[in-house]
């Protein structure tokens, strides 16, 4: 079709995600076709899985949730919330959340949308390579100043404290947002080094936001009797003083994608303010869904839930990994987290060295990933140059057969240029 522009209206991206599915949409897949496979998926199996509790089938929409919800979210959920990070995270500590420390939205992108309105006219940092749809975050709204942050594939995707607080003071940083588990990376920070990121924050004054949608992913450790899981509110000191701010929800860790509940974890200031955003940016996630939600965030559930994941995603990376390693696929660094294996490419041959080309070539055999470039994120497109070319991100969220179903296709592409 001849492109063509409407008056006022400008081009908008599609993330990464969006833009592989659209594509694959026109080659003929649909979720339901059973010879395709969609390692390029952002979102985990939603079945049964070994060991994990039963699957919520149904939702009963009550009298009152047929009305609109609160703003800021059904308050029984906030304080749900807000109990399940105090009895995992926060058992003993003198400061603790309270239901005015939490904000519900419909999923990550709007909650993380919702801080973004509410920033004010500062630099924000961001780490390259991370989560495609930042990028558009990043760029649509104009009264911070996005600051990318490289690292490096030799630092393991990594970056010390002491090189953070220099980027911090350097580049007059007052927030900075990092996914941990890293999207598309998949390393974390834990442990003393998250606690040090947080004695940051709080030195330097500079708000640091956690997307921690991944953080019941983690292959690290922990023991058969308690799965471990990682959250930045478990170093804050004083939950109303420490500018520490912590974003997830059901999408992944609970593996409801399609739910859309989302909560923001931080001072009450900051939630009066993205409750604020809310009012004119979306008035309030899915009222029925947030009482379903409760029983979720029972820390016993939960427990038994991440134990679930944890094993069954374990087997799923290990089997990644050593398939793609017999077919000269590397990963940089041992994903520690998340479920995505960030994929070094270099060793194919033309064209297959090449994100977009290997993605293309893909379409052909009926399997999706996503190029590498669209985890550069360059808000406003302010830098010519596109790194990351050489990658691609292949996501074992998928059933263990399409898992198995994808693997064999990618096997075909590369066969066919050897």
């Amino acid at each position: 079709m001849e492109s063509h522009t409407i008056p006022g209206i400008r081009a908008v991206p599609r993330t990464g995600v969006i833009y592989v599915t659209h594509e694959a949409t026109r080659h003929g897949f649909s979720y339901s076709h059973p010879d395709w496979s969609n390692l390029g998926q952002g979102s985990p199996e939603t079945g049964e899985i070994p060991g994990a509790p039963p699957r919520v089938t149904e939702v009963t929409v009550s009298e009152s949730s047929r009305q609109y919800g609160p703003v800021a979210g059904n308050k029984l959920l906030c304080q749900a919330v807000a109990e399940f990070y105090n009895a995992v995270y926060r058992r003993g500590k003198k400061s603790q959340y309270t239901a005015d420390n939490v904000s519900i939205a419909s999923g990550g992108r709007l909650a993380l949308t919702r801080l973004a309105s509410a920033l004010g006219n500062i630099n924000m940092g961001h780490f390259i390579p991370d989560y495609t749809a930042y990028e558009e975050l990043l760029s649509v709204f104009k009264a911070f100043t996005p600051i990318p942050i490289l690292l490096r594939a030799e630092d393991g995707y990594k970056i010390s404290p002491e090189d953070l607080k220099e980027e911090i003071l350097g580049r007059g940083l007052s927030a900075l947002l990092a996914s941990n588990p890293s999207n598309p990376t998949a390393q974390l920070i834990e442990g003393p080094e998250l606690a040090t990121w947080c004695a940051i924050a709080r030195e330097c004054q500079c708000s640091m936001i956690f997307d921690e949608f991944y953080s019941h992913y983690i292959y690290t450790g922990g023991n058969a009797a308690k799965p471990k899981t990682v959250s930045a509110a478990e170093f804050v000191e004083d939950v109303e003083r420490d500018p520490v701010i912590v974003v997830d929800g059901l999408t992944k860790n609970w593996r409801y994608p399609g739910w859309r509940i989302s909560w923001t974890l931080g001072p009450k200031v900051v939630i009066e303010a993205i409750a604020s955003a809310g009012s004119f940016l979306d008035g309030g996630a899915n009222h029925p869904f947030q009482n379903a939600a409760l029983p979720l965030l029972d820390p016993r559930n939960a427990e038994a839930e991440t134990s679930a994941i944890q094993k069954h995603f374990l087997k799923k990376r290990d089997l990644l990994l050593s398939r793609l390693k017999k077919m000269n696929v590397t990963a940089d660094a041992q994903p520690a987290g998340a479920f995505y294996i960030w994929a070094n490419l270099a060793k194919l041959p033309p064209p297959l060295d090449d994100g977009m080309n290997f993605f293309r070539e893909g379409l052909k055999e009926k399997v999706i990933v996503v190029p590498g470039v669209f985890f550069d994120v360059n808000p406003g497109n302010r830098r010519a140059t596109a790194r990351y070319k050489n990658y691609c991100r292949i996501s074992f969220g998928p059933e263990i057969e399409r898992l198995e179903l994808g693997l064999g296709a990618i096997d075909r592409v590369i066969a066919k240029f050897k």
